[in-house]
């Protein structure tokens, strides 16, 4: 059996963002969608950072909130997931909900993005939109409980 173990860095200067939040986040998407939680890099980073990597890997030459790359099994690492914490602080005001409420939206989308889910297109999308509302809503009714 093959031990799956989770990474996370983070190489934002100020903000962050809580790892045990990270864990519950994974678990929860992975076994939603009924699927095992692979090995994952998860790295929490700025806006100069992540448009770096835009650019060099996506040939996207703008600044994002989340990219989630997979990966082969080879190396261990399934699957990373770069979360911008600058957008996130920003989106969290323009969008009227917590920095960490926003934070959580980019992890969960990037594991869709890890589990298939594209959102190319408008239909693609919702439906994306609609599974992380999901699971922003499963993670409320878990932490009333």
């Amino acid at each position: 059996m093959t031990q799956r173990m989770i990474l996370i860095s983070t190489n934002h200067p100020h903000l962050r963002f809580s790892s045990g939040d990270v864990l519950r986040v994974l678990y929860l998407v992975y076994q939603g969608e009924g699927k095992e939680l692979p090995s994952l890099a998860i790295v929490f980073t700025h806006s100069r950072s992540i448009r770096k990597m835009n650019r060099e890997f996506l040939k996207h030459d703008y600044g994002t909130d989340v990219i989630a790359f997979p990966l082969g099994e080879d190396g261990g690492v399934e699957g990373e997931i770069y979360i911008n914490l600058d957008a996130a602080r920003k989106q969290a005001h323009e969008y009227g909900v917590t920095y960490t409420q926003e934070s959580r939206r980019l992890l969960i989308h990037g594991a869709l993005h890890l589990l298939g889910y594209d959102d190319t297109t408008l239909r693609r999308k919702k439906k994306m939109n609609e599974r992380e509302d999901m699971y922003l809503e499963l993670m409320k009714r878990k932490k009333r409980k």
